[in-house]
C-alpha cells in the first residue's frame, strides 16, 4: 500500500512536470493576450499531450516497482516446497525494487521541485494557469479508468439482454476488442 500511495504522489508530480514542460512561451503570450484569462479549449491539447506522456510514463513505472508479478511468481509454483525455494529470490527482487524506488522517486521530487518553483519565481501570473492544466489533466487521470472499464461491461451487458437478437455477437466481440485494448 506504500509503495500504491507513492505513485499516486509521485504521478501528481508527473503529471506536473510534463504540464510545466509543455508550457511554452506561445502559451504564456497567447494568456498575455487573453489579458489572463483561463479558456481550457486553448489549453486542451497541452491538457491532452500531458495525459498520454504522463499516462505512458505511470504505466512503465507500475509495471517496474509494483510487486504483484512477484507475488504470481510464488503462487505459480507447483508445490509448497518450490514456492518455499524461490521465497528468498522474491524477497530479494522486493527489497531492490522498493530501494530503487524511493531513490529514483525522491531524485525526479526534487528535480521537479527545482525547476518548478524557478518557473515559479520567474513567471508569478502563470502559476494558477500552469497549476489548473495540471488539476484538469490529473482529473482526467483518475476518471479515465472508469471509463476504460466501464465500456467493455456496457457491452457485455447489451449482449447478455439481446442473446436473442442478432447483433448480440457483434455486441459480444466489441467487449472482446475493448478488453483487449
Amino acid at each position: 500500500m506504500i509503495i500504491k500511495s507513492d505513485i499516486l504522489y509521485l504521478s501528481f508530480s508527473i503529471y506536473y512536470a510534463i504540464n510545466f514542460s509543455l508550457f511554452t512561451e506561445d502559451i504564456i503570450h497567447n494568456l498575455f493576450e487573453n489579458g489572463g484569462k483561463y479558456n481550457i479549449l486553448d489549453y486542451y491539447p497541452t491538457i491532452c499531450i500531458s495525459f498520454a506522456i504522463s499516462h505512458i510514463i505511470i504505466i512503465i513505472i507500475k509495471f517496474i516497482f509494483l510487486s504483484e508479478r512477484n507475488f504470481m511468481e510464488l503462487k505459480m509454483q507447483p508445490t509448497y516446497m518450490a514456492a518455499c525455494n524461490t521465497i528468498n529470490k522474491v524477497k530479494k527482487n522486493l527489497i531492490i525494487k522498493h530501494f530503487f524506488f524511493f531513490i529514483l522517486g525522491l531524485i525526479f521530487l526534487f528535480v521537479f521541485w527545482v525547476f518548478i518553483s524557478s518557473f515559479g519565481a520567474v513567471y508569478q501570473n502563470t502559476q494558477i494557469i500552469l497549476l489548473e492544466n495540471t488539476l484538469i489533466s490529473f482529473g482526467i487521470a483518475l476518471v479515465y479508468p472508469f471509463i476504460y472499464n466501464i465500456i467493455p461491461c456496457l457491452f457485455r451487458l447489451c449482449s447478455l439482454n439481446n442473446r436473442k437478437a442478432k447483433n448480440c455477437s457483434g455486441l459480444y466481440n466489441m467487449n472482446k476488442l475493448f478488453q483487449l485494448l
